[in-house]
C-alpha cells in the first residue's frame, strides 16, 4: 500500500524460500522464478523418473534426536557448541526420512529426503536421479547448493552439521560435500537473489543456447531460442510488407542465412502431445471412473474407456454427464472438462486452478486498457488472417480467383495501416465478403449439391450445409483456444480486437482469427471433398441447417486429425501440431504482454 492509502497491486514476497527452488534458480534463474513465483510446472521423463527415485524417501519414517534451538548466531557457533550438549550420543546411526525444516532467520524451508544423525551431528542427504559428474566438486553447483541449505537448515535447529552427502541414484554414488564458508556463501548470495528476482515481477533473461535447456521440462513454457529471436531488433528501416510481416520485426536474417545454423531455433519440446480427447456426444452418456480409467456408460452399456494418464481433455457435448469422482479425477490430473452444446458451442469448463500467479493477468488487463497496444494486436491479427484466406484461396481453387485474390492483397496492407479498430472491422468485413465469394471454388461437389451463400457467411442460424459446418468447426476451435489461453495464464474474455463483452470470450476470438482458415475452413473443404460428409448428413428445420449425430462424429475426428497435423512454423522454422502451434502463439502472447518480446509474432502459413 502507498502513502496515499492506495495498493499497489503487487503481491508481497513469501517469506520462505523452499530449497528445492534455490536448486532450480542456480541452475537456472528463469526456471526457478517461473516455478515458484509463476506456479509453472510441466512433466516430461527426467521429473516423472526424479519422483520414482524420490519415492521411498517421500514417505516419512523415524525421528531426529530432540536438539536445543540455536540463538541464532553464526552457523560455526552452532557447530562449537556440540561438546557441551547434554544427554549420551546413541550407539547407532538414526535415519529420519521426509523431515520438514523451516527458519524464519534464513528465510528458507525445506523438505529434507533423508537425515543421518548421530547424537548431536545431522547429514543431510538429497536423492538425485542422475549420475554423479566427473568434476573436482563432485556434485553440480545447484546440487550443492541446495544441500547446503538444508544443512544451514539444520544448524539453525541446534544440530551440529559440517557436510552433506548428495545420492546420484543411477551410478549409485554417494558424494559428500563440505559446508565451507565459500558454499555457503553462495547459498546465501543466491537465497537474496531469488528473492530480488521475484520481487522484480519480470522473468531473468532466458538462457542462451545452452544445453541446460534441452532436458528441461518447462522449456516448452519458457522459450529461450523462441524469446532470445523475436526480443532481437531488427533493420530499423524495413517496413512490414504484405503477408510477411510476421518476420519483419526480428530481421530478415533472424532465421539464419540458408545453409548455416547461427541464429536458428532448436525444437526443444515435442512436436505432438501423445495424449487424445475424450469426446462424449452421446447425449445418454455417463462418464464414471473406474482405477485410473475414465469409462464411458449408456445406462449399464459400456461403451468406451480411456486412460486417464492418456487422456488431454474430457469434451461433453449435450446432455453428456461426468460424476463427481471422475470430475474429481481429471481436475487432480489438471485434464480439462469441457461442456458444449449439441452443436457444439462453447458453454463452459470445469478444470484445476492452472497457473497461480496473477502477473500475466495484470500484464493483459493492462494492455487492454491501452487504446494503441489494442489497435496494434488487432492490426497484426487480421492481416494474418487476410493472408491466410488469401493462401488457402491459392492452394485449392482449381481456377485461380484473381480478383479476389489481389482484392485480399490490397486489404491486408490496408489493415496494417488501420486508424482505428471500427475501419479494421470494416476492412475485415470487406476480405470476409471477397474470401467467401470465392469459398466454393475450393469445393470438388457441384453447387447445387452443396449450396453456399457467395455473399458471406451467415449464422444463427446458418441458411445452407457448408455454413452450419463452418459453425460447428469455429465452435470447436474456440475451445481449443480457451484451453491454450488458460494454460499460459491469461483471461479469455479480455481481448484487444474483440472488446470485452458479457458472455463472449474475446481472447480466444481474437487469437482464432488467424487460424480460421487454417483449422477450420480447411477441415470444411476437407470434409466435403473426400466424402465425409454428404448432403444427407443435415437435417433441415425452418430454414436452419445442422448435422446430424453421426455426421458430427466423422466431422469431431477430421477436425482432431487437422490438429494433429504437423506443420512448419513461419518463424522458428522447425515442425509441430497445430494443437501446440496454438499454446505456443498463446504464450508468446503472454511473453508480449509482459514486456519481453517487441511483438506479437502473427502465425502466417506459407
Amino acid at each position: 500500500m502507498t502513502k496515499d492509502g492506495t495498493t499497489t497491486g503487487k503481491a508481497p514476497v513469501p517469506d520462505l524460500l523452499p530449497a528445492r527452488m534455490l536448486c532450480e534458480y542456480v541452475y537456472c534463474p528463469r526456471l526457478g522464478v517461473m516455478m515458484w513465483a509463476e506456479d509453472m510446472f510441466d512433466d516430461n521423463e527426467y521429473t516423472v523418473e526424479g519422483r520414482s527415485v524420490h519415492r521411498r524417501v517421500d514417505r516419512p519414517s523415524g525421528q531426529l534426536p530432540p536438539r536445543g534451538t540455536s540463538d541464532g548466531d553464526d552457523a560455526d557457533d552452532d557447530a562449537d557448541d556440540d561438546d557441551g550438549a547434554a544427554g549420551v550420543e546413541p550407539a547407532e546411526t538414526i535415519h529420519a526420512r521426509s523431515v520438514l525444516l523451516s527458519s524464519e532467520r534464513l528465510r528458507l524451508i525445506a523438505r529434507l529426503d533423508l537425515v543421518e544423525a548421530e547424537g548431536a551431528t545431522a547429514t543431510p542427504v538429497d536423492y538425485k536421479r542422475g549420475a554423479a559428474p566427473d568434476l573436482p566438486e563432485g556434485a553440480w553447483e545447484a546440487d550443492r547448493v541446495q544441500l547446503c541449505a538444508q544443512g544451514l537448515l539444520l544448524r539453525d535447529h541446534g544440530y551440529a552439521c559440517t557436510e552433506g552427502v548428495v545420492y546420484y541414484a543411477k551410478s549409485r554414488t554417494r558424494v559428500r560435500i563440505p559446508f565451507d564458508e565459500p558454499l555457503v556463501s553462495r547459498t546465501l548470495t543466491a537465497r537474496d537473489e531469488f528473492f530480488a528476482a521475484v520481487a522484480r515481477e519480470a522473468l531473468p533473461l532466458p538462457l542462451v543456447d545452452s544445453r541446460k535447456c534441452q532436458g528441461c521440462s518447462l522449456v516448452g513454457l519458457c522459450l529461450p531460442d523462441e524469446v532470445g529471436l523475436l526480443a532481437r531488433p531488427g533493420p530499423a528501416d524495413e517496413p512490414p510488407g504484405t503477408c510477411a510481416f510476421a518476420t519483419a520485426d526480428v530481421g530478415a536474417e533472424a532465421a539464419g542465412p540458408e545453409g548455416d545454423d547461427e541464429g536458428g531455433v532448436r525444437r526443444l519440446w515435442p512436436a505432438r502431445d501423445d495424449d487424445v480427447p475424450l469426446i462424449v456426444q452421446n447425449h445418454r452418456a455417463r462418464v464414471t471412473k473406474s482405477g485410473e480409467r475414465l469409462v464411458v456408460f449408456e445406462g449399464k452399456t459400456r461403451l468406451a474407456d480411456a486412460k486417464l494418464m492418456c487422456t488431454s481433455e474430457v469434451c461433453l457435448y449435450g446432455g453428456a454427464q461426468v460424476t463427481t469422482q471422475a470430475l474429481h479425477a481429471c481436475l487432480d490430473r489438471g485434464i480439462p472438462v469441457f461442456f458444449l452444446t449439441f452443436g457444439g458451442w462453447f458453454l463452459g469448463l470445469a478444470q484445476g486452478p492452472g497457473p497461480r500467479n496473477a502477473t500475466a493477468m495484470r500484464a493483459q488487463f493492462r494492455a487492454v486498457e491501452d487504446p494503441a497496444r489494442c489497435l496494434a494486436l488487432a492490426r497484426r491479427l487480421v492481416a494474418a488472417k487476410i493472408c491466410n484466406c488469401r493462401t488457402l484461396l491459392r492452394r485449392n481453387c482449381t481456377s485461380a480467383p484473381t480478383a479476389q485474390l489481389a482484392q485480399l492483397a490490397e486489404l491486408a496492407r490496408r489493415a496494417e495501416d488501420a486508424g482505428d479498430l471500427p475501419e479494421l472491422l470494416g476492412l475485415e468485413g470487406s476480405a470476409a465478403r471477397a474470401y467467401f465469394s470465392a469459398f466454393s471454388l475450393m469445393l470438388k461437389a457441384p453447387v447445387e449439391q452443396w449450396p453456399f451463400s457467395l455473399e458471406g457467411r451467415n449464422r444463427r442460424p446458418p441458411k445452407d450445409p457448408v455454413n452450419a459446418l463452418l459453425s460447428y468447426l469455429y465452435g470447436m476451435l474456440l475451445k481449443e483456444w480457451i484451453r491454450a489461453i488458460l494454460g499460459a495464464g491469461l483471461h479469455p474474455y479480455q481481448g484487444f480486437y474483440h472488446q470485452p463483452r458479457f458472455g463472449r470470450p474475446a481472447l480466444a476470438l481474437d487469437l482464432m482469427e488467424e487460424f480460421r482458415p487454417l483449422a477450420a475452413d480447411s477441415t470444411v473443404i476437407t470434409v466435403i471433398n473426400t466424402g465425409v460428409v454428404t448432403p444427407g448428413d443435415f437435417t433441415r428445420a425452418a430454414g436452419a441447417w445442422a448435422l446430424k449425430e453421426a455426421a458430427r462424429r466423422r466431422v469431431i475426428e477430421a477436425f482432431d486429425r487437422r490438429m494433429d497435423v504437423l506443420v512448419t512454423h513461419p518463424v522458428f522454422d522447425y515442425r509441430l501440431s497445430l494443437r501446440r502451434v496454438f499454446a505456443l502463439q498463446a504464450r508468446l502472447l503472454a511473453r508480449h504482454l509482459a514486456g519481453e518480446l517487441p511483438a506479437y509474432p502473427a502465425f502466417l502459413t506459407r
